[in-house]
């Protein structure tokens, strides 16, 4: 366990975990690259519907990375990084990066879900508007990396449920277990009425899904705080 004690000479990114550091270091460079040229970066690596001529295989992986402005990706980052941290060290390395990745599935299987019940509404409808409506979903990307970390958020809530959590807005204290309850009821109100337009709340609620799954699976197993040997 001597990797906790070494003494910290690479500056503020070496004492952050390394799946954690390196996550935050791509979503940044990522971003600048959208920064350069939107159009390219978002239609390719966005996240499409997938019977959407602008869809690829490839893009329920790199939707992920993509940020759709400067208080997103600074959000998403920031609690990346104040929880992540946490996560990451008592998961280990790998099995963080496993918990991570599948909770980020988990987000845009439960999205693309979402869409698919869409679309038979609208099918069924079978008006203008309806068809209108097909056409702007399927040329609609999900970008973000909230979905996943939405899933390492229940992983902490899991974790560590009496821990002590507070808005910015309202700050309103409350322990980790019943912030995330409180995350999730609002995901779902918000999303089955329909506030806050362009927001993938149900992708939200597939990651924390899942993140809870994980966490139970690897708890009733006994290898939950297993390390990784650095």
């Amino acid at each position: 366990m001597s990797y906790y004690y070494q003494e910290n000479r690479g500056g503020f990114l070496s004492s952050v975990p390394p799946v954690t550091r390196n996550l935050i270091i791509i979503n940044v460079v990522v971003f600048i690259a959208t920064l350069i040229n939107e159009n390219f970066m978002i239609g390719t690596f966005g996240l499409f519907y997938p019977s959407s001529r602008y869809f690829h295989w490839w893009q329920v992986i790199t939707h992920m990375f993509m940020h759709g402005g400067i208080w997103h990706i600074f959000f998403n980052m920031y609690t990346l990084f104040i929880f992540g941290v946490v996560v990451e060290r008592i998961l280990g390395s790998k099995k963080f990066l496993f918990f991570y990745f599948v909770c980020g599935l988990g987000a845009a299987a439960m999205q693309i879900g979402t869409q698919y019940i869409e679309m038979q509404m609208f099918v069924n409808s079978g008006s203008q508007s309806a068809l209108q409506s097909i056409a702007a979903l399927k040329s609609t990307p999900t970008v973000g990396a909230s979905g996943a970390i939405y899933g390492v958020l229940m992983g902490y809530a899991m974790l560590f449920p009496q821990s002590k959590m507070t808005l910015i807005f309202p700050p309103v204290t409350l322990s980790a277990k019943w912030m995330v309850v409180i995350f999730a009821v609002i995901e779902l109100f918000t999303g089955v009425v329909g506030f806050a337009d362009g927001v993938a709340h149900f992708a939200h609620l597939g990651g924390m899904l899942i993140g809870w799954l994980i966490i139970r699976w690897w708890r009733k197993r006994g290898v939950l705080f297993e390390h990784d040997r650095i």
